[in-house]
């Protein structure tokens, strides 16, 4: 990357972030094949790091709704508690994993561009058929949801792990396979992505705490920015948007990012 460039690639880098994080696409397969087939390349721990613009995009569009949620469980009132024990529950797995994988995941599979475009297809596709399948909704508030969906909802994120299935992809999935209204199934991957994004970057500050200079944090600063805004943006209107258009515009996207890619690498050895 030369150094007319040293503004732009993390500019573009955490626009696309906070564009795709809270889309079931996989925000991390898109900026992951944006730095293998266009050159726009940042560390992993950057791509990590500048998910805190995005935790903060979900804090300050839901700001009211969770200080009600701190008041009320403050104040004992059940309800809160139990969607605190959903939200811990439906992030446990993904957790662990991700802790006791870290390596793995950013040192193979965030260098598998085939493995990253396979799975943005693959997911496309499925997250199709499911959007399409004709289901009982039985779950339509997310403060009510039980125990176990939260869990299987937590088993499904870990799959999100896979750069290129999508961390709110597979919760999507997971929710309404059992159940879940299309708008509440996105509404609650807004809530676990609070921890799941706050502790993933907490622990990668941590264990890359020696490799971030003043250029990387310069980076890292302007993505965080970049990601912040427009994460803002795809927040306050995504759930209106899923009500009217379901999560099939999204799936196509899979399919055809994925698509394109995989042609790109078996057929132009790209």
């Amino acid at each position: 990357m030369n150094a007319d460039q040293g503004l732009f690639v993390p500019l573009i880098l955490g626009i696309l972030e906070g564009l795709t994080e809270f889309l079931p696409v996989s925000s991390t397969g898109h900026l992951l094949l944006a730095g293998h087939f266009f050159g726009l390349s940042q560390p992993a721990a950057f791509i990590v790091l500048i998910q805190l613009g995005a935790i903060l995009a979900v804090i300050t569009v839901y700001f009211a709704k969770l200080g009600v949620l701190i008041r009320d469980a403050l104040t004992g009132k059940a309800y809160a508690w139990r969607f605190a024990l959903a939200v811990v529950l439906a992030c446990l797995p993904a957790v662990i994993v991700g802790v006791l994988a870290r390596d793995f995941i950013q040192q193979i599979l965030y260098e598998t561009p085939l493995v990253i475009c396979i799975t943005l297809l693959i997911g496309g596709i499925i997250l199709l058929i499911v959007d399409r399948m004709p289901k009982k909704v039985r779950h339509d508030d997310i403060y009510s949801y039980p125990w176990h969906l939260a869990l299987t909802i937590g088993l499904f994120q870990m799959l999100s792990l896979v750069p290129g299935v999508s961390r709110s992809g597979s919760t999507v999935v997971g929710a309404m396979l059992f159940g879940a209204s299309k708008r509440s199934a996105a509404e609650f991957t807004f809530f676990i992505a609070l921890p799941i994004m706050a502790g993933a970057f907490g622990y990668d500050l941590y264990k890359s705490r020696e490799l971030i200079d003043l250029s990387l944090g310069l980076n890292i600063a302007i993505g965080f920015a970049a990601s912040f805004v427009v994460g803002a943006l795809v927040v306050k209107y995504l759930l209106d948007f899923v009500s009217r258009h379901g999560f099939a515009p999204f799936a196509w996207w899979r399919i055809i990012v994925g698509g394109a890619g995989l042609i790109a690498i078996l057929a132009f050895g790209l």
